[in-house]
């Protein structure tokens, strides 16, 4: 017995007493509550007690009265506050689950949504609240995820929450994870043994999922034993029964479903189930009242599925196939993917109505879920195989070849295959056919019908072989006799046929006079049998006879004037005659003009008519060579490369005519110039042309019939080829739509006297496959283009960082380059700076003037005690004293010289007497009034002489200047000069001389040479170089 609820009195110690198991009425309760003013976790256990006892207005009542007027004034009140809003929310959900009007399960999530928010805010995190609002989202729906984020947040908490574990279980379950689902179901097992039997019926389930339906039945029965009452284990365990397929355990299976239903008569499960199997019991008023029953009890979609699948194939099997049509479609539009029973049977009321696309895209669906079904694959090898489509034609060959070889003794398969093989595999067909009759004879014990036997016999004719078409023939006819007892009807019309093949065969043998008597045997019964007439005009005109022939046409016109085949007889057999009365007429022109080119084309075109290509060649080019201005002649010799499939000459042929002989576009060579461009293969060039026709007579039908023929064609090539970028698919899907609207209009509004409209109505279905196919082919070069779209962009972005590293390489190399130059100048001013006050004015050489020579002033250094003489600065030249001192001249009276370089010249000097020693003295000086204009002069001199001695002199100078007017004038020189001497003697100078002024630099080298005993003058060689 359950303790009894206490209320306490306000101001006393004493306490009301409740019986939970004897409740007073709600309002009285209320009215205690509010006078004592309670503690809000006394009205929320008042008001469990309450929904305990299923009183659950009174819950409501309490809880929401708790929301106002229960007493909060004490500690950790928020947890009793927000335990109120979680139960009251949780009711609400529960009651949403159950109601079946979609507002008021709408209004009943809005409350539970709202206590919800509002718990939130109180205490967010805890478990019970977490785990209320995660059933909450899994019941709303599309809410898995979130629900599973809120269990795993409990678990992390709490591993063993045995809620959360469920709920984990579930969503597991719903993924289609029946492992993962069954592992939480135990783990909540093992940690709760005494788990409710719903537990058991979940890893039933997942059992079952997994194959493995013995388990699946001992936890089944393990739910059972805990709760007896629980609907979900009879279901199961019924299931497993029924699908033993046994009498004993078939009676059990329905025993278990109809204690199901007494428990609860308004599960949509058992429903469904029982309805089922009053189906098979051919009770089908029980199956509507179930299945009805069931549709209105679920808001489920998949149980209506099953619920209107069930009253589909009640009223089918009852042949109500408008209300058999309505519930399967309606089943299909709520069926989840794998239920695919529906689509099978809409596919056969789409048949039966005639629909043979709507039913192929049924059976294509259950396909789809099924790859190797069967029935569905048999069904839509039959559809396919009467299609225009040559793709569908492929497709049912491939599907009953499958069927054959799954079940090689099925014959229908085989005949349907047979059938469609006929086209264009005759052995293959013939095979087929020898096949099916192998079953018929020697396995079903049943005599060939006489329909196999006259399709054999045509294929043996198609082939050549006249004598076994003859015998299998004459078994049809005879075949057809003896089943006429049972449908006289059925078997007389086909005898007709087979009497017209046999008919057909004797012409083909050359028995002529029995198919002429069979031919008209049969006009003698059916006198509309155009077939006959035809024939028989056939074989007149092949004996001669062309009026007689002519007749026969004319009374097949007669019955069918829009009879294509006999049109063109009557057409070809006035052509023949007209031909051979223009061919004489012509002779006789030529005879009389032999001159006469119009005569002379005109045989020409006959013999082309009749096949005398080469002939008729030979003329046209002679009419040409008589004449160039004769356009007829140049058409038909671009006709006759066309027949000859020299197509290149065919077209520079139409186009030289065009453009010879027709100033403005002519529609009529215009199209035999887009002819010959189609059979070339240049469609896009055939397109161009027939546009530009096109514009020219845009009310021409036959011109738009070409232009969207060439267009399905371009289109079709461009879609095979896997290469094509997507720009040029999407304007091959446009074009084709363009082709399938004209082929289209043209197959209603054409001229029935120019082409055939039936072929337009064809080619039109033809470019409606195309277009169903055409997603696949646009998927396929988008694909293809953001790949290679992104390939450039890769290229490019690692030649943008090419191009980056060198310009960044560069630059650093530049910058490099920049601060040595920075260093050097920085350098060079050090020197000039430590250098400045070192420089000086060299002394004046003496006046002395050498034979032969040039008179100069010089300065000159005396750094050295070794007895070289070095001039620079003003000149070059040398000079040899007697050791007199020479005089000095001031930096202001020095004088400028005419000079080659312009700024400067530098001199070496080199003497060799042996005479009193001269003294001399070195400076180094720096000059401001040197000035230069950028010139480098270099200078070498060698002399040579008889006597030993040897003399070798190299200078080079440089000047550089710069001056400033004004008090801030700066002037700078820097002078470096460089001599060597060489001579048999034991004295020698070297010097090296360099001056920079301004922009200018000069340099100037020499060399002397002298090999002189006694004398330097004598026998001398120079040689100079100045830049």
């Amino acid at each position: 017995m359950a303790a009894p609820i206490e209320i306490p009195l306000r101001d006393t110690d004493e306490v009301i007493e409740l019986d939970p198991e004897q409740l007073p009425e709600g309002e009285e309760v209320l009215g205690i509550l509010r006078q004592e003013r309670s503690q809000l976790n006394t009205w929320v256990t008042v008001a469990l007690a309450y929904y305990k006892q299923k009183k659950t207005d009174d819950f409501i009542k309490i809880l929401e009265a708790s929301r106002v007027d229960a007493n909060i004034h004490y500690r950790d009140f928020e947890k009793d506050q927000m335990r109120a809003y979680d139960m009251l929310a949780a009711y609400y959900v529960q009651e949403a689950n159950r109601e079946k009007s979609k507002d008021k399960k709408r209004d009943l999530f809005l409350k539970a949504t709202l206590l919800y928010t509002t718990a939130d805010k109180i205490i967010m995190y805890d478990q019970n609240h977490l785990l209320g609002r995660a059933y909450f989202c899994l019941l709303e729906g599309d809410k898995m995820d979130q629900a599973d984020a809120q269990f795993n947040f409990v678990l992390n908490q709490s591993p063993s929450n045995i809620p959360s574990l469920l709920g984990k279980a579930c969503i597991a379950f719903n993924k289609k994870d029946y492992r993962g689902a069954l592992a939480f179901y135990k783990k909540a097992l093992r940690t709760n043994p005494n788990c409710p039997a719903a537990v058991r019926l979940g890893m039933g389930h997942c059992f079952l999922k997994l194959s493995n339906p013995d388990k699946a039945k001992l936890a089944f029965q393990r739910a059972l034993d805990l709760e007896p009452q629980c609907v979900g284990a009879l279901v199961g365990l019924a299931i497993l029964k029924l699908n033993l397929h046994e009498p004993e355990s078939n009676r059990m299976g329905v025993q278990m479903l109809s204690k199901a239903y007494t428990i609860d008569s308004t599960n949509p499960m058992v429903l469904n189930h029982l309805a089922n199997h009053f189906f098979f019991k051919k009770d089908y008023q029980k199956v509507q009242h179930l299945a009805l029953h069931a549709f209105h009890n679920t808001e489920n979609e998949a149980m209506r599925a099953e619920s209107c699948y069930q009253l589909a194939r009640a009223f089918h099997v009852q042949r109500d196939y408008d209300q058999a049509f309505q519930y399967y479609y309606q089943s299909t539009q709520f069926a989840p993917v794998n239920f695919v029973l529906p689509h099978f049977g809409l596919g056969q009321m789409y048949i039966y109505r005639g629909d043979s696309e709507n039913a192929a895209q049924c059976f294509e669906k259950v396909l789809k879920a099924q790859p190797g079904n069967y029935e569905t694959m048999k069904i839509l090898g039959s559809l396919y195989a009467t299609s225009s489509s040559q793709s569908k034609r492929d497709i049912a060959k491939n599907h009953l070849k499958k069927v054959t070889e799954q079940f090689p003794d099925d014959v229908e398969a085989w005949i349907e295959l047979a059938q469609i093989l006929e086209q264009n595999d005759l052995q293959g067909s013939l095979q087929a056919y020898g096949t099916a009759t192998s079953i018929l004879t020697e396995k079903v014990n049943a005599d060939i019908p006489p329909e196999i036997l006259n399709n054999v016999a045509a294929l043996h004719y198609r082939l050549g072989n006249l004598d076994e078409a003859m015998s299998k023939l004459e078994q049809a006819i005879e075949r057809a006799k003896i089943e006429a007892q049972h449908d006289a009807q059925y078997y007389d019309s086909i005898s007709v046929s087979m009497t017209y093949n046999l008919a057909r065969l004797y012409e083909a043998m050359a028995v002529f006079d029995k198919a002429d008597k069979l031919y008209k045997d049969i006009l003698k019964e059916h006198p509309n049998y155009i077939d006959c007439y035809l024939r028989l005009g056939c074989m007149a005109r092949d004996k001669g006879l062309i009026f007689v022939a002519s007749d026969f046409f004319k009374d097949a016109l007669k019955i069918n004037m829009e009879n294509p085949d006999t049109r063109s007889l009557l057409g070809n057999l006035h052509l023949a005659k007209m031909q051979k009365k223009a061919l004489a007429i012509y002779k006789q022109v030529l005879r009389n003009d032999p001159k006469n080119i119009w005569a002379a084309n005109g045989i020409g075109a006959v013999l082309a008519h009749k096949g005398c290509i080469i002939e008729a060649r030979d003329i046209f080019a002679q009419v040409r060579e008589a004449t160039a201005d004769f356009c007829d002649v140049w058409i038909n010799i671009a006709h006759i490369y066309v027949e000859q499939k020299q197509y290149i000459s065919a077209i520079q042929m139409y186009e030289n005519c065009l453009k010879k002989f027709y100033r403005h576009n002519n529609v009529e060579v215009m199209q035999y110039l887009a002819r010959a461009y189609f059979r070339a293969g240049k469609l896009k060039e055939a397109k161009m042309t027939l546009l530009k026709a096109r514009r020219v007579a845009p009310q021409d039908t036959v011109l738009l019939f070409n232009i969207a023929l060439v267009l399905q064609r371009l289109a079709t090539f461009v879609l095979r080829d896997e290469k094509s970028v997507l720009s040029v698919v999407l304007q091959a899907v446009h074009e084709l739509g363009l082709a399938h609207k004209y082929f289209t209009y043209l197959s209603v509004h054409g001229d029935k006297t120019r082409y055939n409209i039936a072929l337009a109505e064809t080619e039109a279905n033809q470019c409606q496959d195309l277009l169903q196919q055409a997603q696949y082919h646009v998927s396929r070069a988008r694909k293809i283009d953001e790949e290679e779209r992104s390939l450039r962009q890769k290229q490019e972005l690692e030649r943008e960082e090419f191009k980056r590293r060198q310009a960044e390489d560069r630059r650093r190399m530049e910058e490099m380059r920049r601060k040595a130059h920075e260093e050097m100048l920085l350098k060079r001013q050090e020197y000039k700076e430590k250098t400045k006050n070192a420089l000086f004015f060299a002394e004046p050489a003496p006046e002395a003037k050498k034979k032969g020579g040039r008179g100069r002033k010089d300065y000159i250094s005396d750094s050295d005690a070794s007895g070289g003489e070095v001039g620079g600065g003003g000149g070059s030249g040398g000079e040899e004293g007697s050791g007199a001192p020479k005089e000095r001249k001031r930096k202001g009276e020095k004088k400028p010289r005419k000079s080659q370089g312009g700024g400067g010249t530098s001199g070496d000097e080199s003497g060799g007497e042996s005479g009193a020693p001269a003294t001399k003295r070195k400076r180094r000086i720096a000059s401001d009034e040197e000035d230069s204009d950028g010139s480098q002069r270099r200078s070498r001199s060698r002399s040579r002489s008889g006597s030993g001695s040897r003399s070798r002199s190299r200078s080079g100078s440089g000047s550089r200047a710069g001056s400033r007017a004004g008090s801030g004038s700066h002037s700078r020189s820097r002078s470096r000069s460089r001599s060597r001497s060489r001579s048999g003697s034991a004295k020698g100078s070297r010097s090296r001389s360099r001056s920079g002024s301004g922009g200018s630099r000069s340099r100037s080298r020499s060399r002397s040479r002298s090999q002189s005993a006694g004398s330097r003058k004598s026998g001398s060689r120079s040689r100079s170089r100045s830049r």
